[in-house]
């Protein structure tokens, strides 16, 4: 696979063009994101190839302000003819948009004015032939596993390497590199009987394809994580103790990310208004960001209005420190921004020295969940009820999988009842996270 021919110069001209083009017609500031990249994708099933699909994209998406006013356009012709078009139609729904004296561009004094070396950029010279040779030996890895893999959803491979500008009338101006690889695995195992269908998967993805799993690894342990759900069984209702694994412990802390997010509580649409220093989780709870981590899933120094980001804490012992605010949430709420235009930038969650094997000990009897199925979940109120799978552990141990239950509590008791956090980190997530513990919630099952 060719990567494409990109200089940082050659975006940030086009930055600077479309920026003069749009004080030429007359608006009174402007921001420009500009994106280019190149990938590959191979899907097989069966070692035969289901999909294969090069990826070469750009685009520009552009806003122009006229005092309070706002519009916006995008293209994805990067010549100087269609910049200009874009900016001209820009420019015209200006006209026709209201007035809201919280638009415009982040403060000028909070641009980003360092950029350390972050290491994101690795692209993959992986050629279609050496994808679909590798996507069928993960499979194959898989299906050879044990005889119960009876079929296969299929195994897939991607990579992606681009750039993404962003500039704006403040004279910020800046190109971040990326790429990201991936491999992943997905089989189905029955029992002998021929009852009993099981399905589930595996992946590995990093921004080195050189510290990505083994094809073999990545098939093997799709098998593994297949035939461990067979046999599962039905759970009685119950109130018990559930630990949620680093994958779903991720997704769980997003709902804080999410409530606590300007646009939630803005529009007072978040079970946690008005929650700023306030104790929302147990004293030992610590989250915090990390945004110059090298190689992280989310590192970067700007946001998305180019506001310099930083390392601070959004909860310390339980209490909340800081909402999460771009530039319209925060004028909004009469506060700053808080640098999280585009979201928080590898969140991490401090371990209380378990690991998985100590979490399940400390646990005791409950219910180990490894699968959420819908999304019942009300940011107003905190209600949470989702579709589960997992396994029922009792005096510490696995003793056999469940499913066809639902959980069910309320995101503000979950967050105050948890009891640990894991250390068994999951680095191909974002949220730095292990396990976490509840003390109970409802289980719904015969």
């Amino acid at each position: 696979m060719m990567t494409i021919q990109t200089s940082k110069e050659e975006l940030i001209a086009l930055s600077q063009f479309a920026l003069a083009e749009a004080k030429k017609q007359g608006a009174s500031s402007a921001e420009v994101g500009i994106s280019r990249g190149d990938g590959l994708s191979v899907d097989v099933r069966m070692a035969e190839i289901d999909k294969l699909e090069y990826h070469r994209d750009q685009g520009l998406g552009l806003t122009v302000y006229f005092d309070n006013a706002q519009g916006a356009a995008s293209t994805g012709d990067l010549s100087e003819g269609a910049i200009r078009d874009a900016v001209r139609a820009a420019c015209n729904i200006a006209k026709y948009t209201s007035e809201d004296d919280c638009l415009g561009l982040a403060d000028a004094e909070l641009m980003a004015t360092e950029f350390p070396e972050l290491d994101l950029y690795h692209p993959w010279e992986l050629s279609a032939e050496e994808a679909i040779e590798t996507a069928i030996r993960c499979e194959n890895a898989a299906r050879e596993y044990d005889p119960r893999i009876t079929n296969s959803d299929g195994a897939g491979i991607s990579t992606y390497s681009g750039f993404n500008a962003y500039a704006n009338s403040h004279g910020f101006a800046a190109v971040k590199a990326s790429s990201s690889h991936s491999l992943s695995c997905s089989v189905i195992a029955n029992e002998a009987s021929g009852e009993g269908m099981q399905r589930d998967h595996w992946y590995t993805s990093s921004r080195l394809a050189t510290k990505l799993d083994s094809a073999e690894s990545v098939g093997r342990t799709s098998a593994e994580k297949t035939l461990e759900r067979l046999n599962a069984q039905k759970l009685s209702s119950r109130e018990a103790p559930v630990m949620f694994i680093p994958q779903l412990a991720s997704g769980l802390l997003s709902h804080y990310k999410s409530a606590v997010g300007g646009g939630s509580l803005y529009r007072k649409a978040s079970f946690l208004v008005d929650s700023l220093d306030t104790k929302v989780f147990p004293e030992f709870m610590r989250l915090y960001e990390q945004p110059f981590i090298p190689q992280g899933a989310r590192s970067a120094a700007y946001d998305g209005e180019g506001v310099a980001t930083r390392e601070r804490d959004i909860v310390t012992d339980g209490v909340v420190q800081t909402y999460l605010l771009g530039s319209y949430s925060a004028r909004k709420m009469g506060l700053q921004t808080t640098g999280h235009a585009s979201g928080v930038h590898n969140l991490t969650a401090d371990s209380t020295g378990q690991s998985y094997e100590e979490m399940l000990a400390l646990m005791d009897t409950g219910l180990l969940l490894t699968g959420l199925i819908g999304s019942g979940i009300n940011g107003i109120t905190g209600d949470y009820s989702r579709g589960a799978t997992g396994f029922w552990v009792k005096g510490g141990v696995i003793q056999y999988p469940v499913e066809e239950i639902t959980i069910a509590g309320n995101l503000k008791e979950m967050f105050a009842n948890i009891v640990a956090v894991g250390n068994d980190w999951d680095d191909r997530i974002s949220t730095r996270t292990g396990s976490i513990l509840l003390e109970k919630m409802m289980i719904s099952g015969e």
